[in-house]
């Protein structure tokens, strides 16, 4: 947390130097794992040994205690980051040293001989990197674990303990060793808020100043280990991925300052439709109408390739002003995703048939997804599998999954803001990214930051990524909008 900084910051250099190291190991990984799938796309890209039983997990990350504080005033921010294959991190518990975490992670098809690596940090708000307090491993078999921090010096090794809960049961897929690692719920978001939104005071304004992170059921069961390529014949992508590294550290820059852990970031569970519905909300518009009501929107997104989270926000988010892609910004500028596009909802019939003295509560409503975006130029065949991954997390919407250039998709669109324009009092400008009068925009700060030489890969995540995950580039006319 934020104070008077001490003296001497061992941990701070230790944590440096392990996550320098692990993010090096992880490339180096990575890029091994991209070349065994381009060599043989027809097999998973994990040499798995058939041998080994696997597991499915149900962690419980109960809580901790005598965590110590990093600075000299104040308590401690602390949240974990807990490590099978990737990595899952814990929402921030601000102000105590004694942190109740009560976050449950299921995954499937774990190899009986993982190791659990917890790493518990201390959030400081402001700053680039956090304080590294401690780490603990622990194998996967059941039982309640308690387990001690310790530091890799010679000062100070013992740093609080944590409790955590493992129960294991045999895998129940036919073929564990096919997609190890698969993340399956509790389905977890986050919300962001870009750094200039701390200077408005509308909440209709700071919606175009938000995103949302949120880590989907069993990703690679419907998207296996296909990955969206970026658009070689778009020339913003070109401009992008062959252009000034500039332009990719200031786009790399502006992804951590959007999407940056802090003790202000929203986090919630899907649990239901209601829970969707409420990130789906309008704010307060001019006429007031949409305060509590499903905003009629149109949203971009990605699926990473990273961590298969799904992120999205407004297509006239005030972040993605002077970016050269709305898609890159979201995916960190990474040269492949799972899939990127845009969605809106819309209640069954459609917007153009719709009226606000029905309660959204009676209203069945449906979510069309489509592959606009030029940056990855998504494969229009993988849309059914898109579709299905859509429906297996959110059962209790109709999906509608259309290609790009399909009229559907352009009358339902264009109903959707139509609505927006003429029932909700929604402003024209804010179907596009603006910047007030004034404004410092993200990409400013964002290009100011890449100049300074700041490492690309620090910053983070929000909210815990899912333990385990693992290209088609085509038409050079794809989207109708910068994306």
């Amino acid at each position: 947390m934020p104070g008077i900084r001490n003296p001497i910051q061992l941990s701070h250099i230790i944590g440096q130097v392990r996550r320098t190291t692990d993010r090096a190991r992880q490339e180096a990984e990575e890029a091994v794992r991209k070349a065994a799938e381009w060599a043989d796309s027809g097999k998973s890209s994990r040499a798995v040994d058939e041998n080994i039983d696997y597991v499915d997990l149900t962690i419980h990350f109960i809580g901790g205690s005598g965590i110590p504080k990093m600075d000299v005033v104040g308590t401690a921010d602390p949240y974990f980051v807990a490590k099978l294959d990737d990595s899952i991190k814990s929402t921030v518990k601000p102000n105590t040293l004694s942190p109740v975490w009560n976050e449950y992670w299921n995954v499937k098809n774990v190899p009986s001989n993982a190791k659990l690596s917890v790493e518990v940090l201390d959030k400081d708000d402001g700053t680039i990197t956090d304080d590294y307090v401690g780490h603990a491993e622990t194998d996967v078999t059941s039982g309640t674990k308690e387990l001690t921090l310790q530091i890799d010096s010679g000062l100070r090794r013992e740093r609080g303990t944590i409790w955590l809960k493992i129960d294991s049961v045999p895998a129940t897929s036919a073929r564990p060793s096919r997609f190890p690692y698969t993340f399956d719920g509790p389905i977890r978001y986050s919300r962001h808020y870009s750094p200039t939104v701390g200077v408005l005071t509308n909440l209709n304004d700071a919606r175009l100043y938000s995103t949302w992170k949120m880590f989907l059921r069993g990703v690679p069961l419907f998207l296996g280990d296909s990955l969206q390529h970026w658009n070689t014949k778009y020339k913003a992508a070109q401009t992008i991925f062959q252009g000034p590294i500039i332009v990719r550290s200031s786009i790399q820059a502006g992804h951590r300052m959007l999407y940056a852990r802090t003790t202000t970031n929203g986090f919630g569970l899907i649990n239901g439709p209601e829970d969707v519905i409420s990130i789906l909300h309008g704010g307060s518009s001019s006429n007031g109408i949409g305060a509590h009501r499903v905003k009629p929107a149109v949203y971009t997104y990605v699926i990473s390739a990273d961590d298969n989270s799904f992120r999205f926000s407004e297509t006239g988010a005030a972040f993605f002003v002077d970016f050269a892609s709305k898609h890159a910004l979201h995916a960190n500028c990474a040269t492949a995703v799972r899939y990127s596009g845009e969605f809106h909802p819309r209640p069954e019939g459609g917007w153009e048939n719709f009226s606000d003295e029905t309660p959204d509560s009676e209203i069945k409503w449906e979510l069309v997804i489509d592959n606009n975006s030029g940056t990855y130029s998504p494969d229009p065949m993988a849309l059914p599998d898109v579709k299905a991954l859509f429906e297996y997390n959110f059962p209790w919407f109709k999906i509608h999954a259309l290609d790009y250039n399909d009229p559907r998709l352009a009358q339902s669109r264009d109903a959707c803001r139509n609505y927006a324009l003429t029932k909700r009092g929604v402003r024209q400008e804010e179907f596009e990214p603006h910047a007030n009068s004034g404004e410092v925009t993200l990409s400013h700060s964002a290009t100011v930051t890449a100049g300074h030489g700041r490492n690309s890969s620090g910053g983070g995540s929000d909210i815990p990524p899912p333990l385990g995950a693992s290209a088609y580039g085509a038409g050079d006319c794809y989207p109708r909008y910068a994306s």
